[in-house]
C-alpha cells in the first residue's frame, strides 16, 4: 500500500491541476440561463467523464506509453515540463484566459446538452494537465490495491469538483476576482515546485538506465 505522503502528493497534484475554483465562473457562463436542476444535472454529468476518462488513463497509462515506446522516466520529464508550463501559465493568469476563450467557442457551436462532455469534462476536467498527472502518477502506485488507492484520490478530487459545480454560484461570489486571482497563483506555484520534482525523479531514473 503506497504512503501517506504519496497518496497525499497524488491529491494535491490532480487537484491542482483541475483547479475547481478557477472552473467555476466557466461553469456558470457556460450554463447561463439553466436553473438549478439542470446545472446540478450537467455538472454531475461532466464529474462522471471526466472521471472515467482520468481513471482510464490512471489504470492503462502505462499501457498506452509502451505502444508508442515511451519510457516512464523519458513522460516524466516530459509531463514534469507540460505541467510547469501550465503553473507558469496559472500564476501569470493565462491559463485562465485561455480556459475562458475555449468555453466562448464551445457554447456557440455546441448545443446546451452537449457541453456536459466538451468542454466541461474533456479540456477542462480531464484536460492535457490532469491526464499527465494520472498518467506519472500511476507509476508510482504499482499492484491492485495501489492502482485502487489511485482511483479513490482521482474520485475525491473529481468530487470536490462537483460540488464546487453545485455550489459555483456562492464560491464566485465568495472568492470574487481577487480571491480566484490569489488562489490561482497560489496553486500554480504548488504545482510549479510539483513538475520541478516530477522531472528531476526523471533525469534522476534515465541516468541511472
Amino acid at each position: 500500500m503506497p504512503n501517506f505522503d504519496l497518496v497525499f502528493n497524488a491529491f494535491v497534484t490532480i487537484l491542482v491541476t483541475i483547479d475547481p475554483p478557477g472552473l467555476a465562473p466557466l461553469f456558470l457562463a457556460l450554463t447561463r440561463g439553466m436553473d438549478r436542476a439542470q446545472r446540478h444535472q450537467v455538472g454531475l454529468r461532466a464529474s462522471i467523464i471526466g472521471l472515467a476518462v482520468l481513471a482510464l488513463f490512471a489504470v492503462a497509462g502505462a499501457a498506452i506509453l509502451s505502444v508508442f515506446g515511451i519510457t516512464l522516466p523519458a513522460f516524466r520529464v516530459a509531463g514534469g515540463l507540460l505541467l510547469f508550463f501550465i503553473a507558469f501559465e496559472m500564476i501569470f493568469e493565462r491559463r485562465t484566459e485561455r480556459k475562458e476563450k475555449a468555453a466562448d467557442v464551445a457554447i456557440t457551436r455546441d448545443h446546451i446538452h452537449n457541453i456536459a462532455a466538451f468542454p466541461l469534462a474533456i479540456p477542462l476536467i480531464a484536460g492535457p494537465g490532469a491526464i499527465s498527472a494520472t498518467v506519472l502518477l500511476s507509476g508510482s502506485f504499482a499492484g491492485p490495491a495501489a492502482v485502487g488507492v489511485l482511483l479513490a484520490v482521482i474520485a475525491l478530487a473529481i468530487a470536490i469538483t462537483y460540488l464546487v459545480f453545485v455550489l459555483s454560484e456562492r464560491v464566485d461570489r465568495y472568492l470574487g476576482q481577487t480571491g480566484r486571482s490569489i488562489l490561482t497563483r497560489l496553486l500554480g506555484v504548488i504545482l510549479a515546485a510539483l513538475a520541478v520534482q516530477f522531472v528531476a525523479d526523471g533525469v534522476k531514473a534515465l541516468a541511472a538506465a
